[in-house]
């Protein structure tokens, strides 16, 4: 761990903020959505406080904790099918040990939304008795899923509560900062029970290089704010000194006994599903073509890992080896050696890859220690 704290830094210093200051990203929303959040979150008789999964703690709002430990709460770890099942199982036994409820959930999934709306219910049953009105609040950092949580509770509770009105959907979208205000959805009635959407606030700044790195590479903080180059070589830094590619090899091993074909560079890519924009052979499925692609981008890391002879410990070598990878992933990605600002596209695909869960499950965050 020690070589990747040392890699991480000397990213960071390699441009991700000029003079080793701090990642500033606060636009003008954030500071009216923040004061507004606060006068909210006094008023609120429980709070639903979303995270990345793959990020538990990095993925925390620092500001809104002070208000946040004295509320009802309980942190729902979104995005569950992107992250390790078996670390989370370390990370949440971390926060039974701080007395926090804590549920991994995937906002799209209604059983898992259900298993949330359940510890919500049973931690207002005691309220439910003799208050009128509850609000609930969602609030977390950009693009954690709070809007696609907000969609699911609310078709939930349409069937399980007579319900006075049409709910109203919230805004969902793959970028953070979609949710520009505060909306109210009412999800029963008798009580009545109101779920306030929040838009996704960053702190002002974030001072630790190696947050930032995650938050951008988890989609929290625009790609432009940090460049797609950069989060992409703090990824590749994490995959080699965790040594993930080797645990590649016998994936694929697997694929290459499939006989996948292979295909010449050429076709561009639609960077929402990797796919291009023609097709090479009428007869390969979309699916059977990402599948090649990730192949080959495990192969080519795995590769690449195996014939290093450096240290990863060191900070130049490790560096090397990056820039020997970012060759390799332009042709595992199928971009052709004449393109203009291919190392950027290289980039955008691998981060692709890796945002959408082709390359694996991962938690970026380690489990702290506990005494």
């Amino acid at each position: 761990m020690v070589g990747l704290k040392k890699s991480i830094i000397k990213l960071g210093e390699m441009g991700l903020h000029k003079g080793g200051g701090n990642i500033n990203w606060f636009p003008g929303h954030m500071a009216a959505a923040t004061r507004a959040i606060r006068d909210r979150l006094k008023l609120s008789d429980f709070v639903i406080e979303v995270r990345d999964a793959r990020i538990p703690l990095s993925s925390t709002n620092q500001d809104l904790q002070p208000m946040l430990a004295g509320k009802r709460r309980v942190i729902a770890l979104n995005k569950k099918d992107l992250a390790n099942p078996n670390i989370m199982q370390k990370w949440k036994r971390y926060f039974d040990s701080c007395q926090q409820d804590c549920l991994a959930i995937n906002a799209h999934s209604r059983s898992s939304v259900q298993k949330l709306l359940d510890i919500v219910e049973f931690k207002l049953r005691e309220l439910i008795s003799r208050e009128p009105t509850l609000l609930v609040m969602v609030v977390g950092v950009p693009n954690v899923g709070k809007s696609a949580l907000i969609n699911s509770i609310s078709q939930i509770a349409s069937s399980r509560f007579p319900v006075q009105q049409k709910t109203k959907r919230a805004t969902v979208g793959p970028l953070p900062g979609v949710t520009q205000d505060i909306a109210g959805f009412k999800i029963a009635h008798q009580p009545s029970i109101y779920v306030l959407d929040t838009p996704g606030v960053l702190v002002p700044t974030i001072s630790d290089i190696e947050t930032g790195l995650k938050l951008a590479l988890a989609g929290s903080v625009k790609d432009s704010v940090v460049g797609e180059e950069r989060i992409a070589q703090y990824l590749l830094a994490v995959l080699n000194t965790r040594g993930t590619p080797f645990h590649w090899k016998h994936m694929v091993s697997a694929a290459a006994e499939g006989g996948h074909a292979e295909y010449e560079d050429g076709p561009d890519y639609n960077l929402k599903n990797l796919l291009p924009k023609r097709k090479l052979t009428p007869s390969k499925s979309d699916v059977h073509y990402v599948e090649d692609m990730v192949t080959g981008v495990q192969r080519a890391l795995c590769s690449s890992l195996s014939e290093f002879d450096g240290n990863l410990e060191n900070e130049d070598d490790l560096e090397c080896l990056i820039d020997k990878q970012f060759e390799v992933l332009q042709k595992a990605l199928k971009i052709p050696n004449k393109v203009s600002e291919a190392r950027l596209m290289v980039s955008k695909r691998f981060l692709t890859l890796f945002r959408t869960g082709k390359l694996g499950p991962f938690i970026l965050d380690d489990v702290p220690d506990t005494l």
